[in-house]
């Protein structure tokens, strides 16, 4: 048997499975001793299910060993943030307040992944109440990129991706609500996949303090596998209404996209890039259009803007709705999320009405742009990442920003429900991870993955491992 069973893709593990090469039983066991081995140095699994996970593999075992796999997930190892319902385990959403809570059922997404088979190992880390763009907390503390660990893999869904960029496995399921799957994803060499509004129904799990602008989608080392995640997740269900208008547009992703056409905003306004990052999706813009397509860049982008700048007041607010009734949350709270809470607790109504006001400008706005465009092309982060248990980078390209400088290119997908994805392109001089970011129109879900997967296989990135020393803690990059 391989002994690196743990670096193959979901794709991978199904066609051995089905080869009779491996069973499940030997990939997970190699990818929990990956985990023994790393885990202490990221902090990526808060929670870590062997018994459920060993039961799981089993089972899935059995079936491929009878030619009968429940899909083509079965048997593949996943991680889970820790803000969705998973039955049995703890969903702490990173707080203090949440920190003894077990949900007895998953929510919609995680029953469908259970039914397909898939083996879930645990829960990954997040920041509180999943608020932040990087990953710390004070029930489990800070987790760090496997390609320094000195550094953030970014967040909400740091944990997230940090297991699969060390190789715990091959896809971890996450949150978008702001940026948080393609962002982390950015900053460790993965696929971070945010579908539209309503393509993966939810429901069953936490309260909405995102309302509908949060998805769940996966983190994974290749588009094939995000495409195989959506695909078993993306069904309509009844109990989400906005999923009922993917009845008529099924996912089902084309083997080529033809010849797109493409804006490319190498900047938001006058908000700072980092210089490496704007060099390397520069050249990904341009791989872009050797491939065929059209790509136009914009001298001037400032559609998002306004979006941006109050988009923080969408998440405040939702705080204070949700903790409103409570009184147990004051001195539970980290400095940043007391401060939040207070701050949408004497929101005025009109300063909320002023962001969805802004929404709705920005959605007319990007209607003309897709009328000339099939995808607007930015950076997935404008900064590299930062140190561990620091909230963001305070200083971008020489320039002074506050906390979301780094995140300024990723919000405006959720505010209008589009579909967007973040892929690997060339790394820093010091190996640090680079991502771009595809914004494709509603429901263009199908065709953004199909151009995704062209670059991939133009521009393959599979190799590309963080090496983690188990010996001295030293990480290096190749």
């Amino acid at each position: 048997m391989p002994d690196d069973l743990w670096r193959l893709s979901a794709t991978a593990l199904g066609a051995g499975y089905r080869s009779g090469s491996f069973t499940p039983e030997e990939v997970l066991s190699q990818c929990l001793g990956w985990v023994v081995a790393h885990n202490g140095a990221l902090n990526a699994i808060i929670c870590l299910d062997e018994a459920g996970a060993r039961a799981a593999a089993r089972e899935s075992a059995a079936r491929w060993n009878q030619g009968a796999p429940l899909g083509a997930l079965d048997g593949v190892p996943i991680t889970v943030k820790d803000n969705i319902f998973v039955r049995g385990l703890p969903t702490t959403w990173g707080s203090r307040i949440y920190a003894a809570h077990v949900p007895d059922k998953d929510e919609l997404p995680i029953a469908r992944l259970r039914a397909g088979g898939a083996v879930i190992m645990g829960k990954t880390n997040v920041p509180e109440f999943t608020m932040q763009g990087y990953t710390d907390n004070l029930l489990f503390g800070p987790t760090r990129n496997p390609w320094n660990t000195a550094l953030t893999p970014g967040g909400s869904s740091g944990g997230a991706v940090a297991s699969v960029s060390a190789g715990f496995c091959p896809v971890a399921i996450g949150t978008d609500g702001g940026g948080s799957i393609r962002r982390p994803a950015s900053h460790t060499g993965l696929v971070g996949f945010k579908p539209s509004r309503g393509r993966v129904p939810r429901c069953d799990g936490l309260p909405p303090i995102f309302l509908d602008y949060e998805a769940i989608g996966p983190m994974t080392r290749t588009v094939d596998d995000a495409i195989a995640v959506t695909a078993l997740l993306a069904a309509p269900d009844a109990r989400d209404p906005a999923s009922e208008f993917f009845t008529q547009h099924p996912f089902a992703v084309p083997a080529t996209p033809g010849q797109c056409r493409i804006l490319y905003a190498p900047r938001f306004g006058d908000s700072p890039v980092d210089g490496e990052i704007a060099a390397s999706v520069d050249a990904a813009a341009q791989c872009l259009r050797a491939l065929g397509h059209r790509v136009d860049e914009a001298p001037v982008f400032t559609l998002a803007d306004k979006v941006n700048a109050g988009w923080p007041r969408m998440s405040q607010a939702g705080l204070a709705w949700l903790l409103h009734e409570r009184n147990d949350w004051q001195g539970k709270l980290t400095a940043g999320m007391q401060s939040a809470a207070e701050t949408g607790l004497a929101m005025p109504a009109r300063e909320l009405f002023d962001v969805l006001i802004a929404v709705a400008e920005m959605r007319a706005a990007l209607g003309a742009v897709f009328s000339d465009h099939d995808f607007i092309l930015t950076p997935s982060a404008a900064a590299l990442p930062w140190p561990a248990a620091e909230a963001f980078p305070p200083v971008i390209a020489g320039q002074h920003v506050g906390p979301r400088g780094h995140a300024v290119f990723t919000a405006f997908a959720n505010a209008a429900g589009l579909p967007a994805i973040s892929l690997p392109c060339a790394p820093s001089k010091s190996g640090l991870p680079i991502g771009f970011h595809l914004v494709g129109r509603h429901a263009g879900d199908n065709l953004l993955l199909a151009l995704a997967r062209q670059y991939e296989q133009a521009h393959p990135w599979q190799d590309r491992w963080p090496a983690l020393d188990t010996h001295n803690g030293q990480d290096e990059q190749h």
